[in-house]
Order: structure tokens, then sequence, then C-alpha cells
């Protein structure tokens, strides 16, 4: 069904003087920029407010008893008076975070946030010099971990003069010398705690979160109080304007749903943990349920369990939790969102969603580190008009795709997708050069190849780094991982060059095949070739039946597949 109207149409009446999104200018390190005219100021309003929801559930983490509204903001008034008395953290100070998402995690970045230090979320995944490096680098005053993280950094602990405060939990009761233990922590502070004053203004430093470093160490991207209360805004207007676009009143279009439950399975040391899911569903005074690792059968009893009605994660979760032969035996009726991002998704991820899950409207997205999650968002008939977008810019945002040339390219072109808003980050830190390198004139430069139509729906192709040139022949692997993602039997899909004597590079792939799948080499590469020229069809094939590598952010490890699939090409040879 054609929409109502275009996204430029929708967006106009939805930004309009007096409507909720409404923008005004600002100039912001030099650069005019459009802003939410009503986004919070900084991330303590946001917990301020919070308040206000009292008694209605906040967090469910497994079986332990939910923690309330109320209960979270007294918690974190209780820890940000310890930071302040007990260590003496002070505005613009860095203050860690290295755990799983526990609950504790939730507790310590409302609490550190809320005395103007700037969080600095470290990957709880990292080995114990990967997080001596960001500690280090960030030089932090203060380290809020649990047990597993502090075995690995016990070796690097002496070797951090800044850090003068260590507060652990989820221990076994064997801590360092100079750590405190988190409850103990918060027993000595006054039970009717409140906030330490502290004045914070929306462009003031919020958070370091570390790039992925998949080509050198990783870098820290400063984001502003500004960054990050943008995205709540942006998520709500991209979906007032699809609602718009698919003949919703007004009226209906911009009223806030009704509060519900999100399950949150992905890590909160990113962004989209972080930002799109802990900061939105706080403002919105949704209920979060946390889990305490990845687990298709164990979320979907969870989402029986708690009435949960959003369902988001990177892609293989929602084929995961799709493919689990436990997805009948639970009431999934609550669930009326589903959306996933983070990584390349195949056009039939959503057509699978809309199958399982009928009631609900299902999106996908893009954003990056560096955009403090959200750029564009795809929602529910426009998703199905354009499978293969990651959607329209938010209002906030502008978007140019750029050739080799520097030039602007039109609509069909493919070109670097760079994006200009104020959820574009202040810089990285202290790394003058790489900021340098990175954003120009307030423009963030993504390393992702993408084309744009006439509608200013976006389309990703590749990242440039990853593109296989193969006899000069540029290969783009998202194209070829959608034609793998299209059979019946896989699931999931990386694609990836291998070397070549005379053309430079081949096309390789690795595949996770669904468990009942028989498909062979030879029939996906039928498959493939009857979808692609002959060029693009990938030379080797590697199947698994268990989960690509990925990292901590659902983004697929291709240095990994790569090695694993030049190694199979070597022996096949």
């Amino acid at each position: 069904m054609p929409a109502a109207m275009t996204n430029a149409e929708a967006t106009r009446r939805l930004t309009a003087p007096g409507c909720p999104f409404e923008m005004e200018e600002a100039t912001i390190r030099g650069v005019s920029l459009r802003v939410w005219k009503n986004a919070r100021p900084d991330l303590r309003t946001i917990l301020v407010e919070s308040r206000a929801f009292g008694d209605r559930p906040y967090l469910v983490f497994e079986d332990e008893p939910p923690i309330s509204y109320g209960e979270q903001y007294r918690r974190a008034a209780r820890l940000a008076e310890r930071l302040v008395s007990r260590f003496a953290v002070a505005k613009g100070d860095r203050v860690a975070i290295a755990m799983r998402n526990w609950p504790e995690w939730i507790t310590a970045f409302w609490a550190a946030a809320a005395t103007g230090a700037i969080v600095v979320p470290l990957n709880a995944w990292w080995t114990g010099e990967e997080l001596h490096y960001g500690l280090e680098n960030a030089e932090v005053s203060v380290l809020i971990a649990d047990g597993e993280r502090l075995a690995s950094l016990q070796p690097y602990l002496d070797d951090l003069p800044a850090l003068r405060g260590l507060v652990a939990t989820r221990h076994d009761g064997t801590l360092p010398p100079k750590a405190v233990d988190w409850q103990a922590l918060l027993d000595t502070a006054p039970a009717d705690a409140e906030l330490p004053d502290v004045a914070i203004a929306p462009d003031d430093p919020a958070t370091i979160f570390y790039t992925s470093g998949t080509t050198g160490r990783p870098k820290g991207a400063l984001g502003t109080h500004r960054n990050i209360c943008t995205n709540p805004v942006s998520v709500a207007f991209t979906r007032a304007r699809a609602a718009l676009r698919r003949g919703l009143s007004a009226e209906d279009a911009v009223r806030p749903s009704p509060p519900g439950a999100s399950i949150v399975p992905v890590p909160l040391f990113h962004v989209t943990g972080c930002h799109s899911a802990l900061v939105t569903n706080t403002l919105a005074g949704n209920k979060m349920v946390l889990m305490h690792r990845w687990n298709a059968e164990r979320a979907l009893a969870l989402v029986d369990r708690e009435g949960v009605t959003a369902i988001s994660g990177v892609p293989a979760m929602i084929w995961q939790l799709i493919e689990s032969p436990d997805f009948s035996r639970y009431d999934l009726s609550k669930v009326v969102s589903v959306g996933y991002g983070g990584a390349p998704a195949a056009p039939e991820l959503l057509q699978q969603c809309r199958k399982y899950f009928p009631q609900a409207l299902v999106r996908n997205g893009y954003g990056m580190t560096e955009t403090s999650s959200v750029a564009a968002m795809n929602w529910a008939d426009d998703f199905v008009a354009h499978p293969d977008s990651v959607g329209a810019p938010v209002a906030v945002c502008d978007y140019r795709i750029v050739g080799a040339d520097g030039q602007d390219l039109g609509p069909g072109e493919i070109g670097e997708l760079w994006m200009k808003g104020p959820n574009v980050i202040a810089g990285y830190w202290r790394n003058p050069e790489a900021t340098a390198q990175a954003i120009t004139e307030g423009w963030i430069h993504s390393g992702d190849l993408a084309r744009k139509d006439e509608d200013d729906f976006v389309y990703i192709v590749d990242r440039a780094k990853d593109m296989v040139i193969r006899g000069g022949e540029n290969v783009y692997c998202v194209e070829v991982e959608d034609a793998l993602y299209s059979h019946p039997g896989v699931m999931d899909a990386a694609v990836v060059g291998i070397p070549h004597r005379v053309l430079g590079e081949e096309v390789a792939a690795m595949v996770q095949v669904k468990r009942e799948s028989r498909v062979s080499e030879a029939e996906l590469q039928a498959w493939v070739r009857e979808r692609l020229a002959g060029f693009k069809v990938p030379v080797s094939i590697v199947f698994d039946h268990e989960p690509l590598p990925r990292n901590a952010n659902g983004k697929i490890l291709k240095a990994e597949v790569r090695a694993i699939v030049q190694a199979a090409a070597t022996v096949a040879g």
C-alpha cells in the first residue's frame, strides 16, 4: 500500500511550532544544528523525573525480587552521595562500570551521571589487559565492577595511579585491599539521601563509550548529555512519522504508548543497550527485564512470565527466538513491538517476524556509537515497503552520500554515509587526530557505503573497509549475504574476501544453517547464482549449526570469519 504522505510532509507536520517534536536551532561546538525543543536537558533530569513513577516496576532480573522506580531512585541517590562524600567525585571525573547486565549496572550509571561525572561503560567481554587500557586511557577515578571483572583486573590494579575508589558487587567475598563492597557502601549512606547539587549543561560530557577497535586500539567516543537525551525523542519521532505515513491521524500518531515491559538482552555497555533501551525505557516508565546471559529459550520464558510488550536485539537474537523449538510453548501475545539492528539483517527476517509476531509492529534502524544510537529508523508498513532499508533519518539529523571525490551523490548512487546532528559525539577522548579524521564540520564519516532513494530512505550497502574487490569488480558483502539469507535453510551469513593470486580477492562465506537443514555448498552456490552475477557467488562456503562469531554489540567478527573460511579453503585446495 502506498504511503499516505512523503517523509518530508510527515516531518513538517510533526515538527511544526507547538507540536511535540518541535525543533529549534542551537550552535554546538561552532556548528549550527537543529535540536529537539522538548528533549530533557540532561540525564540527571530523567532520573529525577523517574521518581514520580513510584511503585511501578522498573527492573526485573531473573528470579530476584523486582525493583520499583522509587527504590531505584533511592539506591541511585545513596550511591551518588557516597561517590561524592567518600571518593570526592566531582563534575568531569570519570567513573567506570565494568560488569555484565546486573541491576547494579543501571544504579551505577544513574548515580554517576547525576553527580556530573563522565560515565565510562567498559566492555564486559574484554580481557584484564583491555579493561586496564580503558581505565588508564580514561584516567578513571572510581571503578564499579563485578567479581568476574575484578578477577581479570587483579594483576593491573596497582598500575592505575588515577584510581582512588573501587566498588565491588556480585563477588565471592575475596576483594582487593582497596575495594569496598557495594552493599556495605550503600548501607553507610543516609537512607533519605538526595542527589548532590550540581549544575549540568546539555553539552557537558556524559559518557565515554569505547569503539569495538576493529583497527588498532579502541577509541573513547565522548558523548554529551544532549547526545543521549536526543535519542528517546528521536525514537518516538520515527514511530510517529511512520504512523502518519500509514494513515493515522496526527493526534493518534503522537499519542504515547501505555507503559509496557521491554526485555533487554543486549549489553548495557554499548549505546544500543544504554541509550535506546535503558534511557528510553526509563523516560517512558516501562519495566525492563534483564537476563544473566543471552539464551533464546530463557528469553521466551521471561517474555511470557513478565508480559513483555517489546522485544529488541541484534538480528541473530531474533532469529534464535523464532527458530527455538520452545517458541510455541509460551504466550507471546502481549508483544506489540519487535525491533532489531546493530548488524545487517536479511529481508527474510522481517517476513518471519510478521509471521511469528502478527500483532507486533516490526522495526529496524541504524546508528553508531558516534551517533549515540539512533540516526534512522524503519517502522511497520514502511519497513514492509522498504525491507532492505534502515529507514529515513530522524528530523534533527542531516545526511549525505559522499563520493570518493568528496562530492554529494544523488539517489541510487553509492558512496560513504555522512551524518550531522545533535546526536553526533563531541569527538574521541583526548585523541584530536582521530576526531579530525572522523568528523568534518560536524559531519561524522560513518565508514559505511550507502545509497538513498527519492523519499530519503537509506540503504546500507557495505562497510567500506569490508568490501571485496574481485578482479577490479566491487562486490558488496551485504548484497551476497542477503542472497544467502534468503535460502530457507540459512539462519545467518557472513561474506568475506580471501586472497587470490590473480584476482586479488575472491568471495567466500560462512553460514549458520538451521537445525533441520541439509543444504550443500553446491546447492547454495546455485541459489546465489540465480540471484546475482556469477562473480559474486562465493567460491567457498563454510557451514556451521552454531552462531557466527560476533562481538558484544552483535557485529560479525569478520577477521575471525575470514580466518576460518581461509583455513577451510586452504585445506580444500
